[in-house]
Parts: C-alpha cells; structure tokens; sequence
C-alpha cells in the first residue's frame, strides 16, 4: 500500500477508530458507509478500547510474499470487549502460549517495510494482556 493509502486508513490502523450506528447502536469495526445490522448510515466514530479475548486462533508457518521474516507468527480472531470481531497478528507471545479465551491488548507495530516505495507500515496487533485493567 503506497502512502495515500496509509494515510487513509491511519485511524483505524494506529488508534482503533471505527464507527456506532446512531440508529441501533452497534459498535461497527473496520468503519463502513453503512451498519450491517440495520442498513442505516453509521457515520459516528468511535475509538474502541483495544482489549479483548482470542476468539481463535492459527499459527502461520508458510507466509505470504512480503512476511517471510515473521515466520512463524500467529493470527487470530480478536473478539473486542465492544463486540466486533477482527483478526490481528499476536505479538510477544511464543504460539505455544496461546489460548482461546486469552485476554488480550492492542499494541502498535510495524507490519511491512516497503523499502521500494520508502513508506513502513505500521498498524495493530495484539499481546497478552498483563492484568485485567
């Protein structure tokens, strides 16, 4: 991703920004023009906490082009103390260490360097979470 690109998608990259629907409510995560649950614009942003649990997860051995250097490294679905669901990279955990039901954080942390196109990206992950804060 070039760096218009980056810069477009930066609030919900580095800080978690999403969307509530002023209709029904819903927490919404990535943002969208429209609320999956009620068809109605949801246009509110909303800064999500970035705690939550792993919902599942996957350890990722042969990596796409461009991720060699993580490998091995473990992904997995982050169920958000808000609701919505999103899959994340985990950092600071040995895969073996992983668990379903493992509280969790968001962290920020370099996902790839584009060394040609001189922009490193840098987004969520998350790690165990240390204490129930």
């Amino acid at each position: 991703m070039g760096i218009p690109g980056t810069w477009r998608l930066r609030n919900q990259r580095l800080a978690l920004i999403g969307e509530v629907c002023h209709t029904c409510g819903k927490k919404i995560f990535p943002p969208r023009d429209v609320c999956p649950d009620c068809a109605r614009e949801a246009q509110h942003a909303f800064r999500f906490s970035g705690r939550g649990e792993i919902y599942s997860f996957t350890t990722v051995f042969n990596p796409p082009a461009g991720f060699e250097e993580y490998a091995p490294y473990t992904v997995a679905l982050v169920k958000l103390e808000e609701g919505p669901i999103v899959t994340a990279q985990l950092t600071d955990v040995e895969p073996d260490q992983v668990a379903i039901g493992q509280p969790v954080e968001m962290v920020t942390r370099k996902l790839q360097d584009e060394s040609r196109a001189g922009v490193i990206s840098y987004g969520y992950k998350f790690r165990p979470r240390m204490s129930a804060t």
